[in-house]
Formats: C-alpha cells, structure tokens, sequence
C-alpha cells in the first residue's frame, strides 16, 4: 500500500483515539485530510476518454484505409486495406507488450520510458493516470488505450508513400522495427514529464511532431528508398474512386475530433477549444486549397478539398488546444497553399513518388503546424499563452522540436528501410506490380465485373 492510500486510515485512526472533547473536532478534519489526498476520478472524463479512442479508431478503419484506397488504382484497393489493417493490429500488440512501457514507462530518461511497465507490469484496474489538472486523474487502462491508437494511426499514413509497389512483409517488419526506434522514443520526448522536447517547453497538443512529421519524413525517406512505381510519369494513376477518398476524408474529419479534443484527457473546456478549433482550421484549409486549385489550374477538384481537408486537419492538432479560434482559420488559409506546393512542384522538381502525398500534406503539414502554434499561442492573438510569452521565444523552441524530429524519423527511417531490404526485400516482382498486388499478394480482387 502506498503512503498516499495510508494517510486517509490514519487520519481516522487518530480521531478514533482522540479524547471525546475533541471528537467533534477531530472526525471533520480527518475526513478533510481524505479529501485533500483522494484522487478525482470523474465518469465524464472516463466516458469522454473512452469514447475518442473510439473515434481514433475510426479514422484508421475505415477512414485512412478508404481515403487511402480511393486513390490508389482498382488493382491496389484490397492491398491498402490489408496494410493499414495489419498495422493497427501488430502495434496494439506491441504497445501492450512493451510500446506503453517504452513510451511511458516511468523513467527518468529523456530519451525513452524505459521497461518498467512492460507487459503492462503493474498496471491494475485501480491504477491511475494524470491529466492535466492536479488531483483529477484516469484509469491508466484507458489512457493506455487512448494512446494506443495514436501508436497504430502513425505508421498506417507513412503506407501512402509506397503504396502499389511494396511488399507486404516488408510493410510489416519494418512497422514493428520503426514504431520501436522511431515512434516511441519520439512520443516519449514530447509527452513524457521527463522527455527532452518536453522540457524544452515545446507545445505538440495532439501530435504535430510525434505523429505528421515522424510520419511524413519516414515517407520522404521511403520514397526515395523504394523508388517510383514502374510508369510513374507516363502511365494513368489517378485515383480509382473519389467517391471512397472523400467518404474517408469525412470520416478522419469526425475520428479526428477524438484525436485532437481527446488529448485535453478531461471533458472540460479545453476540449471544447481544440473542438471548436478542429472545426474552423479544417473548413479555411479546404475553402484555400479549392481556390489555390481554381487560380492555378481553373478548376477546383473533389481531390483538392479532400487534400485540403486533410492539410487543415494536420496543421491544427499542434494547436488545437492552444490557439484561438480565429488564429484556427489563419493557419488553415496558410496551410494550404504551402502544402499545394510541396504536392505539386517540389515533388516534381526532385522526382520522387511519393504516391499518396504523405509528406506534402502529413510532413508539411505538420511542420506548418507546429511551428504556428509557437506563434498561435500569444494571447494578443487569442491565444492561451501568459502574460511574459514571448513569440519569438516559442518559436524557436518549436522549431527545435521539429528538427530533432525530423533527424531521428528521417536517419532512424533510413537504416530501418535498408535492414528491412536486406531481410525480406522492399519491392515486389515487376509482373506483381503490373498486375496489381491485390491478386498477386492476397489472391483476391476487390471488384468483380
């Protein structure tokens, strides 16, 4: 028993032994002395924190694997499906076995969480998790959960970046070597207590840096590594269905309110906020990125405002939780026309194929995000910042994070890529790849004519 759980017991023991004059007095203090060190577990926060992990859920299966299989071609839909799937389901595996450990585990290491919890190692139904608030806290079982699924959605983006040409056991091991040496290191260093970038005061609300850019870098690094798909630049690979990509963009639209109002880890104003914000950021991304579509092109595109869409959603969930609302919108109209022009004029000035857009929306996006929420989070802006915050200062500080991040995804990404090469292979057979790796991998087609 703790020395926490004693102090309640003793408290009315003493009252029990004290003289009756003072009884009166006596029993009153003991049960205030049991409120002060009784931890508030509230039922809302409970129902609220269970509910987004649901929603997180959602936006892995189905709304990343249909946004993701509406724009690969017809002969690739199931492979996408099956990828994002099986990685959902090896790192739930792995963050209960040794990724909530190595994340979160208690150390003191700035670095990583050590493997005092591994295998969940003393954790109980009664086993709480701190929030924000002093005294007010969560069964760890759901803040395990919670923070799983932001474990699973994480390599499931970086699949965009070689979709249609890769091998589906190399797609696997090197999920499981890189959510180990890239993702739980990094998710340690910006959310633990003891994490380097967390100290360094940098602000990442939802996952600005631990999720987009780890995950949009990794993709820069896959793209080059993998190479482009056999007729990238001659041959039609336009999306196959539009109609899949938006219902599953609408889909990480309303999961992505579990992922950004979730991570305030209480149902109190605060989410509200990253709510509010999740709604407004996302609305201005897509109103820019259609009308950066009709100046440049003369069209606006389903495509677009699903890019956009996604863009916004990115650019927010650093911020989420501290900017204002209107400093929301002002980050949508930016995010866009910068990711615009990574997906369109950067991918090709450098001939790489990232096939999905990963970095130009997930890292870019990202990166615009993080460093926004330096400047976000002034209070002349709206913003949640104090008194004595100093832009510039934060800024700074917010680039910093986003540095280190992109070193340790994009070097860590690389030697990973070329371990897993020389184990099982990256590409599949050129005739595969004409073919389409929904026969050739998994013997099945997801249409019939």
């Amino acid at each position: 028993m703790t020395k926490l759980a004693k102090l309640p017991g003793l408290a009315a023991a003493l009252a029990v032994l004290a003289l009756p004059a003072f009884a009166q007095d006596a029993a009153p203090a003991a049960e205030a002395m049991a409120e002060a060190v009784a931890p508030i577990v509230d039922k809302g926060d409970v129902a609220w924190m269970m509910t987004a992990s649901l929603l997180v859920l959602f936006m892995i299966i189905p709304g990343l694997a249909l946004f993701y299989g509406g724009l690969v071609r017809t002969k690739n839909m199931l492979s996408i499906l099956m990828q994002t799937t099986m990685i959902t389901a090896v790192v739930m595996i792995i963050w209960v076995l040794y990724g909530y450990s190595f994340a979160f585990g208690g150390s003191t290491s700035p670095y990583w969480g050590g493997t005092g919890k591994i295998f969940l190692s003393g954790v109980t139904i009664d086993s709480l998790a701190a929030t924000f608030t002093d005294g007010v806290m969560l069964p760890e079982y759901v803040f395990i959960a919670f923070q799983m699924t932001f474990a699973a959605i994480t390599p499931a983006l970086f699949v965009g970046a070689f979709a249609e040409r890769i091998k589906f056991s190399a797609v696997i091991l090197f999920t499981v070597l890189w959510v180990t040496v890239v993702y739980f290191p990094i998710a340690h260093m910006v959310w633990d207590g003891s994490g380097l970038i967390f100290n360094w005061g940098a602000v990442d609300f939802a996952g600005g840096t631990v999720v987009h850019i780890n995950a949009g870098v990794t993709a820069l690094v896959a793209a080059f590594v993998v190479g482009p798909r056999i007729g990238y630049g001659k041959d039609n690979m336009a999306p196959h269905s539009m109609t899949l990509t938006m219902v599953g963009a609408a889909m990480l639209w309303v999961g992505w309110f579990g992922f950004n109002a979730g991570s305030n880890l209480e149902a109190t104003a605060g989410a509200t906020l990253a709510l509010l914000n999740t709604f407004a950021a996302t609305a201005a991304a897509i109103v820019s990125w259609v009308a950066v579509e009709k100046i440049v092109r003369g069209k606006a595109s389903g495509l677009g405002a699903a890019s956009g869409m996604v863009a916004g959603l990115v650019a927010i969930t650093p911020a989420c939780g501290t900017s204002g609302p209107v400093g929301a919108i002002a980050l949508g109209f930016v995010v866009s026309p910068i990711a615009y022009f990574f997906v369109t004029k950067v991918k090709a000035m450098f001939h790489y194929d990232d096939s999905l857009d990963v970095f130009g929306v997930h890292g870019v996006g990202g990166i615009v995000g993080a460093i926004g929420t330096g400047i976000l989070m002034a209070p002349s802006l709206g913003g949640v910042g104090g008194d004595d915050f100093s832009i510039a200062a934060q800024v700074v500080i917010q680039i910093k994070a986003v540095l280190l991040t992109i070193v340790w995804a994009g070097v860590g990404s690389l030697v990973l890529l070329y371990i897993v090469k020389a184990i099982t292979g990256l590409r599949v057979e050129p005739d595969d790849e004409r073919q389409g790796l929904d026969l050739t991998t998994h013997g099945e087609s997801a249409y019939h004519s």
